[in-house]
């Protein structure tokens, strides 16, 4: 087992992988910039480096002040979390040509299935099946009308390089094809420095259902089941679960089976997910492959019992994985919501400002992944994630009860955040009875991001219950105004009042 891992990253994934370590006797080391001198990364870690000015190009993108990092504090190996440079395949290079280990696949997989076209030619190689398109980018405007034509309208082009819906663009007719090209070939270009675009058949109505897999340096390779993550905005991905509604025994058993196959034609070590389109009849179609931890990888360790941050050291240090499959059957229901700095009611604008006071919630069941603490201060440098709120119960209506439970516990004061977007859509009957698709969002968001999904009182008094218990603490109100807190709504919204800032959700 390593002695010390530097973590090349930052936010509540660094602070997941700090604990990690943590648990396995590893030391280790945080990176952080200008704007995260006291972020709870930096803080929670064994060492902590400083990497330069608050642009990401100047700190968390510069793989030599990573590598020095780690030379200098003596870490053996680099973990990249996800994002920054976690799939770029010349950091993997370069952290293995500068003696350390890189956790996670080699840099080989990571070209194998870095492009997405490279990753649909590999897929076709290994009878895994993809969506009707080209493997190839696309040489010019009339090659892509020639293939549009043979697909049939709609169809999707889509960024070689890309991810989160970058460069993508759904052409419903011939009249759109041209300029929809130039478009998603200059946001690709922008967005990954590669404007190779490719295109294929338009799935309506899909479901976006991945496969977790996990492999060793010794040639097994396991299927860690399901994750449902068709809520998405503008291909973003906001609430997602395991296992699915839509996925039974044998579908999984498919769809894990086609996912290891996939694994094994790049020569795939260490965590990673296969994307698949879902339809209404069952069949399936791969997407992509991610060479990294994904944001959801607590909802698949929630129901197969693992730590896959853990795992994912441990392999990388040269350890077996069971023969054994690590998991059979999924174990109860888990879903995730991403709380972001986001106005759900302005269009999802980002929302900037320092966090006053935060509460996170507790009880069974709860799990917080958070990167922020009271003081925070929230710019624009970094992604919008506050933190990860998991929550795990026996079923699925059970599961979605405690989330709503947790969400009203959770307090954010400072910045706006996208919880009681998350608390209308645990309310919606759709969402309720698992009749989402990868539309399904858009389709319903104006319902979801105006009024109000819970009953003023119940938000009121959790706020004013949050803030009543931080004055006590410093002494500004008396312990005996705590009880408006469980009585009477109105005298909880004058308290709540008292907080600058604080304005009814």
């Amino acid at each position: 087992m390593f002695n010390k891992v530097l973590i090349a990253n930052r936010g509540e994934i660094a602070l997941r992988i700090v604990r990690a370590c943590r648990e396995l006797g590893v030391g280790s080391v945080a990176v952080f910039s200008d704007a995260d001198a006291s972020a709870p990364h930096a803080r929670e870690a064994d060492e902590a480096v400083h990497i330069g000015a608050s642009p990401s190009r100047e700190s968390y993108l510069r793989a030599d002040k990573l590598i020095e990092a780690a030379r200098r504090t003596g870490a053996e190996a680099i973990h990249p979390g996800y994002g920054f440079l976690s799939e770029r395949e010349p950091f993997a290079r370069d952290v293995v040509g500068a003696g350390l280990v890189f956790i996670g696949p080699p840099a080989a997989a990571i070209a194998a299935v870095g492009s997405k076209t490279a990753a649909r030619a590999l897929a076709a190689t290994a009878n895994v099946p993809v969506v009707p398109g080209t493997t190839d980018p696309l040489r010019d405007a009339t090659e892509a009308a020639e293939v549009a034509e043979r697909l049939g309208y709609p169809v999707l082009l889509k960024a070689s390089a890309g991810g989160g819906g970058k460069g993508m663009r759904v052409v419903r007719g011939a009249s759109e094809l041209a300029a929809a090209l130039e478009s998603a070939k200059r946001e690709a270009m922008a967005s990954f420095g590669d404007d190779a675009v490719y295109v294929e058949k338009y799935i309506a109505g899909p479901r976006h259902v991945e496969i977790q897999v996990l492999g060793d340096q010794h040639g097994t390779m396991h299927a860690l089941g399901e994750r449902e993550c068709s809520i998405q905005r503008r291909h973003q991905k906001m609430i997602e679960e395991a296992p699915s509604v839509a996925v039974s025994p044998e579908l999984r058993r498919k769809m894990g089976e086609t996912a290891v196959r996939m694994a094994k034609a790049a020569g795939y070590v260490n965590a990673g997910t296969c994307e698949f389109l879902l339809d209404a009849n069952g069949d399936f179609y791969f997407l992509e492959m991610n060479t990294r931890l994904q944001v959801e990888h607590p909802v698949t360790e929630l129901v197969a019992g693992l730590d896959l941050v853990q795992w994912q050291i441990r392999i990388a240090a040269g350890e077996r994985l069971p023969i054994a499959p690590l998991m059979t059957e999924p174990r109860g229901w888990a879903i995730e919501c991403r709380i972001t700095s986001e106005d759900a009611g302005n269009d999802f604008l980002p929302s900037t400002g320092v966090i006053s006071f935060l509460r996170v919630p507790g009880g069974p069941g709860v799990r917080w992944d958070g990167g922020v603490g009271a003081g925070s201060e929230i710019g624009l440098h970094y992604d919008p994630l506050l933190g990860k709120l998991i929550a795990w119960a026996d079923t699925r209506d059970a599961a979605i009860a405690r989330m709503r439970r947790a969400l009203l516990e959770l307090t954010i004061v400072g910045v706006e955040t996208s919880r009681d977007f998350h608390l209308r859509v645990m309310d919606d009957p759709d969402f309720q009875a698992g009749a989402i698709d990868i539309q399904w969002l858009e389709r319903r968001l104006p319902s979801l991001t105006t009024g109000d999904g819970t009953p003023d009182g119940e938000i009121a008094v959790a706020i004013a219950a949050a803030l009543l218990a931080e004055s006590e603490r410093a002494g500004r109100l008396a312990p005996a105004a705590s009880s408006t807190a469980r009585g009477d709504d109105r005298e909880a919204w004058r308290i709540a009042g008292l907080r600058d800032g604080l304005r009814q959700p």
